[in-house]
């Protein structure tokens, strides 16, 4: 079976797969093979398990500057089946609850994940890596809307979901994630930190945090660290750096203009690159009820 994401991720390509694979260069349509791949912000990693059922992929590097995400696909990587007996055990642990002690489980987990973090070696994989993600996968699946935050401290702070039956352990998915991650290089850096790993002809998909439409659609902070305008332009600093090594760069964002017309932010900071404008159903407000159709942007340099 083709490998999807073992989490939920906010901001998750899965409704662009179509217009993003139009877009890759021709040369990797006509060949089938990927020589080199780097995603500095893989997040749920939609577009790389999509790229693996369709191209041969040789070389590649997964990145995030999230640890604990991070720390999740190496489990998943070299530990699937451990895993999965982990999950499938609180999946069933869960499930055998009515819903007021299904809450106070989801709570215990929480504060255990959360307590968890400040014991944890996250430079040497070890038994404890297992359990830790297997918590992480389960608060997120049984969650409020799914979600992974953090709060500045770095503490897991999503509230329980109301879920009449999720499934927290999906043992088919995650073997063919192992198997889609088999060899893959992950890393846990900024997405500076990925120049290392480029080089002439390399392809590298940006996927960052995207910047809010409205004041009230802000969700940046699926780590810590918020990603800000500063950042942003950081990043199109970096994106026109990799363009001069010669590196095939895409990347997507939110278009400023789906709520401002006269926000000219992103179109100022690529110009000269190929920017397209392609529609994805999106929330621009926190309670729903912008929901709808809105442009977001595809760039690239080819």
């Amino acid at each position: 079976m083709q490998a999807k994401p073992f989490l939920k991720w906010a901001g998750g390509k899965t409704q662009l797969l179509g217009e993003l694979t139009a877009r890759l260069p021709h040369e990797i349509k006509e060949s089938g093979v990927i020589k080199s791949y780097v995603e500095p912000f893989v997040g749920g990693g939609a577009f790389f398990f999509h790229l693996q059922s369709l191209f041969a992929v040789e070389n590649a590097c997964l990145m995030d500057i999230n640890r604990e995400l991070m720390l999740g696909y190496k489990v998943v990587q070299q530990e699937p089946d451990a895993l999965i007996a982990y999950l499938s055990q609180l999946e069933s642990d869960y499930l055998a609850l009515d819903s007021q002690a299904r809450q106070v489980f989801y709570y215990d987990i929480r504060e255990l994940y959360n307590q968890q973090m400040n014991q944890l070696n996250y430079e040497s994989f070890d038994e404890v890596w297992i359990v830790r993600a297997s918590y992480m996968i389960f608060l997120n699946k049984t969650c409020y809307n799914g979600l992974f935050r953090q709060s500045h401290k770095g503490e897991f702070n999503v509230p329980h979901g109301r879920y009449k039956r999720p499934t927290v352990c999906d043992p088919e998915n995650i073997k063919a994630a192992s198997r889609a991650l088999a060899g893959i290089e992950l890393v846990c850096t900024d997405f500076t930190g990925s120049k290392p790993y480029i080089d002439q002809g390399t392809l590298v998909y940006f996927d960052p945090p995207y910047r809010p439409l409205t004041k009230t659609a802000s969700f940046t902070t699926y780590d810590k660290n918020d990603f800000t305008d500063d950042d942003q332009i950081r990043l199109a600093h970096y994106f026109r750096e990799l363009d001069e090594m010669g590196a095939l760069l895409l990347l997507s964002n939110s278009d400023p203009k789906a709520s401002n017309p006269d926000d000219d932010f992103f179109d100022s900071l690529y110009q000269g690159f190929t920017i397209d404008r392609v529609y994805a159903k999106r929330s621009i407000n926190c309670d729903g009820s912008g929901r709808g159709m809105i442009t977001e942007l595809i760039i690239r340099n080819y």
